[in-house]
């Protein structure tokens, strides 16, 4: 039979937590026009897939992904509203793809507009020209944009581009709002008075109260949730839940082992873990090869047979060790929850890792075998 282990992919949770979403800017807005949505599936929906992904977010108004590939897997999916490449085209040659598949496109540096100028379009590109506000990754700087944006007004004026918007990305919006207003001020101040519509609202952004509704626009503006729509939280602070969100990932496996450990006696590689009196441990059918972090410490909440418990020791390639002693009637083949729905969430795993629940949904292998409800 297959390894006991499972990656359980709920769609409904991922049409849920976009609801949710809709709902809070519906409410900020105040029967004002609320945002659209871009659902952001960066690395195949954040590690969920890309058909389970399209699926869920049946009803957004728009996706927004890296690769151009993906976006044109979206198109094969049968999705037909718009499609915004977030780091936009890297040649000449994916101009005709972006056409061909009604693709949007970033433009954050001068080679991109070169690009566009020098390229043969069959049919006008939407294009945001992305700001540098603070976060200096991508987009040009405070005192380039203008001439930006007016290069990529004339490409409209010529039929290159069809409509223009105005982007940036924040650096802070999950723990320091004057950052993020100094970054929304910078941006408003060097995108004041041009057309188009804007998009600046990322998951933590989306998140707070009455932010996206004090955002200045003269046209649309598009929000940008990504991880919150995968019923993870952008916070630390803020647990997924307390927003209405539901896990759409649940990682589990099975016990493939249980014993008893005499006191004293180490478990794994390293001995970094003793056992402080005789007790049971069991191991599970998770390891890092399956994407579970090397680096989750003794104590990280894991749930056995709906019983949350801890890791003990180091975790293995194709293995990890679990305390049993507040499971006693657990053996071989009991449930295990490595995160998600009937077990600790994966902000909780991540926490205890030292990293963020992106990184471990992102991170599960190919080898962990998928099911979508």
């Amino acid at each position: 039979m297959p390894r006991p282990i499972l990656a359980t992919i709920d769609t409904e949770a991922l049409a849920h937590n976009l609801r949710q979403v809709v709902q809070r800017l519906a409410n900020d807005a105040r029967g004002g026009p609320a945002p659209f949505v871009w659902a952001v599936m960066k690395a195949r929906g954040y590690g969920h897939g890309l058909e389970a992904a399209v699926r869920g977010f049946a009803q957004a108004d728009g996706l927004a992904m890296i690769d151009l590939d993906e976006a044109v897997r979206c198109r094969e999916l049968g999705w037909t509203g718009p499609i915004l490449l977030l780091e936009g085209f890297f040649q000449p040659a994916d101009l005709a793809v972006l056409a061909q598949y009604r693709i949007a496109t970033a433009i954050h540096c001068d080679e991109q507009l070169r690009m566009l100028a020098q390229g043969e379009v069959r049919a006008p590109l939407d294009a945001f020209v992305k700001l540098n506000s603070g976060m200096h990754r991508l987009g040009f700087q405070p005192d380039e944009y203008r001439a930006a944006f007016a290069r990529a007004q004339a490409l409209q004026a010529q039929g290159v581009l069809g409509t223009v918007g105005k982007m940036t990305h924040f650096a802070r919006a999950d723990d320091d709002p004057a950052v993020t207003r100094a970054q929304l001020d910078c941006f408003e101040q060097a995108t004041q008075d041009l057309p188009g519509p804007v998009s600046v609202c990322n998951s933590a952004a989306t998140l707070t109260p009455g932010f996206a509704a004090g955002v200045r626009v003269s046209e649309a503006q598009w929000v940008r949730p990504g991880i919150c729509l995968y019923g993870a939280s952008p916070f630390a602070s803020q647990t997924a839940a307390s927003f209405g969100l539901r896990p759409a990932m649940t990682l589990s496996a099975q016990l493939i082992s249980a014993h008893t450990v005499p006191a004293g006696e180490a478990v794994g590689y390293g001995q970094t873990f003793r056992a402080p009196h005789a007790m049971r441990v069991g191991v599970v059918a998770c390891g890092y090869a399956d994407g579970y972090p090397r680096h989750a410490v003794s104590g990280t909440p894991i749930s056995v047979a709906g019983v949350r418990t801890r890791l003990v020791g180091r975790v293995s390639m194709d293995m990890l060790a679990v305390d049993l002693d507040p499971v006693p009637q657990a053996g071989v083949g009991a449930e295990v929850v490595l995160w998600g729905q009937g077990g600790p969430s994966v902000d909780e795993v991540a926490a205890s890792c030292g990293t963020i629940g992106y990184e471990l949904l992102c991170a599960v292998a190919p080898r962990v075998p998928r099911r979508e409800l």
